[in-house]
């Protein structure tokens, strides 16, 4: 099932990405490697972005492990230095119905919505006590003003 779903998605992004989004490497249905440019106007303005995505064998009933990857990861107060990203969508809020280009909809959002560039408040703990994984990461989300 995961693959005729991916192949689809990646059918549409090739076909229809969303602004600011661009696929630079999905050769196969385990990684993708997209790019994420920050919106005209916002704080990312120019900026440009890599998000990997990591599907399992149950996308899309399960989620993608979806991080920033690369020399520029967004400072930003849900985003952690090591590319690990607090969003909802991404863990206990999954529905199957989201897809690749809806999350990067959602990223490009947060982003957007952002009104500072600071890193979040734990961003040393955190970093230095995560697992590889931020699905394995008990997340609290308390604030969806950034």
């Amino acid at each position: 099932m995961f693959a005729r779903r991916l192949s689809k998605e990646l059918k549409d992004l090739a076909m229809n990405a969303p602004a600011g989004v661009n696929i630079i490497d999905a050769n196969d249905f385990k990684v993708w490697k997209l790019g994420l440019a920050g919106a005209p106007g916002t704080l990312y303005d120019g900026e440009k972005f890599q998000l990997e995505f990591n599907f399992g064998p149950n996308y899309p009933l399960e989620s993608p492990q979806v991080l920033f990857v690369g020399d520029n990861i967004p400072v930003h107060p849900h985003i952690y230095s090591n590319g690990h990203i607090c969003l909802d969508v991404l863990y206990n809020h999954w529905s199957p119905v989201q897809t690749v280009a809806s999350i990067c909809l959602s990223l490009q959002s947060m982003l957007s919505s952002c009104t500072s560039k600071e890193p979040p408040p734990d961003n040393a703990t955190y970093v230095k006590t995560a697992r590889s994984n931020p699905k394995h990461t008990a997340w609290a989300f308390h604030d969806d003003t950034v």
